[in-house]
């Protein structure tokens, strides 16, 4: 059984990843479960000055999963260098990808100009869910356009595997993973978290500062299936699936929906052991299915 992922020239040794934001830079975690086991950890986002994120309440419960408006609370990414790159240098075998973010290109040119000579550092995965400052303060996400110009910027300072992560909030999500494919990216993460909103009926006002949020969790694992699975289908970089996976049965339908590799989130505040109990049931799945590789299970759903 072989269960590496390949992403431009450089290979994964499982395709089960920590989804940005939920696992912080690995540390957080390393005394729960044994990272080294993981095929990647990819890290909450680096922008170029510290950000405190928006006034609390940030993140509130729902049935069937949560919302946060975190926003983008880091260091910066002097702090990145100086207080997580020691601790990013000693795991080992694990993918080591840094999710970076910005408010317009040369914030996300000069991260990763900053970060690049970091061994440790596998790849990028790029958010570009965040407002463009120079445009109005629409995502960039939104606009082929300047997801193309975006990538593109990117490309030229790196050699290391780009992933453009995608959000759900656009009306053809086919067209930005286009334009992310034609601008040079090596994979597109698929998708971001799901507009949402949360009302104290007691209080008569929204359960979060910022009034919406991101919704994440089981509720957006068919919108999330279903992106994997178009976008899958109309671009021939990996794509990376995430979005509401809490056990091995949802890792293995986005696998089946053109998945290369996937990416377990807010099933991590719940259960930290999830993403090695989601592998072992890849394992068995593909042990009792005669499925040799992650690339066969994309043979069964034209």
């Amino acid at each position: 059984m072989d269960l590496s992922v390949k992403i431009r020239d450089k290979i994964m040794q499982n395709p089960v990843g920590t989804a940005s934001g939920t696992f912080g830079f690995g540390e957080e975690y390393g005394e729960l479960i044994d990272l080294s086991q993981l095929g990647s950890i990819y890290t909450k986002a680096v922008t170029v000055l510290p950000r405190e994120g928006n006034p609390l309440p940030r993140l509130t419960e729902t049935p069937y999963g949560m919302i946060n408006s975190i926003g983008l609370a880091n260091t910066g990414v002097k702090g990145f260098l100086e207080n997580k790159v020691p601790f990013l240098n000693t795991i080992k075998n694990c993918a080591v990808i840094v999710n970076v973010a910005g408010s317009t290109e040369d914030e996300y040119t000069k991260v990763i100009d900053m970060i690049d000579s970091v061994d440790s550092v596998w790849g990028y995965e790029i958010n570009i869910s965040c407002p463009n400052v120079k445009c109005g303060g629409l995502a960039f996400g939104t606009d082929p356009v300047q997801v193309e110009r975006l990538t593109k910027e990117i490309r030229k300072r790196t050699n290391k595997p780009v992933i453009m992560k995608l959000t759900p909030n656009v009306t053809d999500i086919t067209t930005v993973a286009t334009a992310c494919e034609i601008g040079g990216a090596d994979a597109v993460s698929c998708i971001n978290t799901v507009m949402g909103m949360k009302i104290d009926i007691n209080k008569k006002k929204p359960a979060i500062y910022q009034k919406t949020g991101g919704l994440s969790g089981p509720a957006i694992k068919p919108v999330g299936v279903a992106a994997v699975y178009r976008v899958s289908k109309k671009i021939s970089i990996p794509v990376i699936g995430l979005g509401g996976i809490m056990n091995w049965e949802d890792a293995v339908e986005y696998f089946l929906a053109g998945a290369s590799a996937i990416q377990i989130g807010t099933a991590n505040f719940i259960d930290p052991n999830t993403p090695i109990d989601v592998l072992d049931g890849i394992k068995r799945y593909m042990t009792n299915n005669k499925l040799e590789k992650i690339s066969d299970f994309h043979s069964f759903i034209e």
